[in-house]
């Protein structure tokens, strides 16, 4: 029986491809997403990956959803907290909602997911938990207050849970990417992504396939060493 694999915010840019890598590797993969219906059933269509639609942000439909799944599927074995939103501006200028919105999606997702799966984790002694970040929870980014503070708590997050976890055969560790050739991020105006570009020591944007590759290693048996720990993939833009 193929394990069973779920990812948050899985069905673009990043999310997408974590979903695509582990679903040839064998994982049944259940894409979460929270709105665009139609673009979610053309990626199921066109991948042959199951896709769900609750709020990760709403501990209930999290439990729910979750429940879901393992009625139809088995236990959860790798859990990824890949969903994210930004609602950018400075300090001065971010309003208690976009603060709020942020945090929730970034950060009190990843407690209400994993929360939903730990115990069953704890019983079979074994599980998978992988949270996405960003370089700018290490680093801090100009308007970016919430998204910056939520990111890092992500990281804090996954340390205090490796450490809980650690004998009970789970894993729980961070990918911190940096600037991917998203949609997001190829939006921005061409003077923009060149300055990025320029600050970048390999010279290009991240692919979202490498960051999926990542995941699927720590996802993988050969990774039950590894915990806590956080992984760059920034093309040496920041090195901690």
């Amino acid at each position: 029986m193929a394990k069973v694999a779920v990812v948050t915010g899985g069905t673009r840019g990043i999310g997408a491809a974590i979903s695509m890598e582990l679903h040839r590797g064998g994982y049944k993969v259940i894409a979460n997403y929270a709105s665009n219906d139609a673009a979610a059933q053309d990626f199921a269509k066109q991948h042959g990956i199951e896709v769900m639609k609750w709020d990760v942000g709403n501990y209930e439909a999290c439990q729910r959803s979750l429940a879901s799944i393992e009625e139809k599927y088995g236990a959860v074995d790798v859990l990824v907290n890949n969903a994210g939103i930004t609602r950018d501006g400075f300090m001065h200028k971010t309003t208690p909602e976009m603060w709020e919105a942020v945090i929730t999606t970034n950060l009190t997702s990843c407690f209400n997911m994993a929360h939903c799966v730990i115990n069953g984790m704890r019983l079979r002694g074994v599980g998978r938990i992988i949270n996405i970040a960003s370089i700018n929870g290490q680093k801090g980014q100009i308007g970016q207050v919430n998204y910056s503070a939520a990111k890092a708590g992500v990281i804090g997050f996954t340390k205090a849970l490796a450490l809980e976890c650690a004998n009970k055969g789970i894993t729980v560790n961070v990918i911190a990417p940096g600037y991917i050739d998203t949609d997001m991020v190829k939006a921005v105006p061409q003077n923009v992504l060149d300055s990025i570009i320029g600050q970048i020591p390999v010279g290009r944007l991240g692919t979202a396939e490498e960051i999926a590759h990542v995941v699927n290693f720590l996802a993988g048996e050969g990774a039950g060493f590894i915990t806590g720990s956080t992984i760059t993939a920034n093309g040496g833009q920041y090195m901690v």
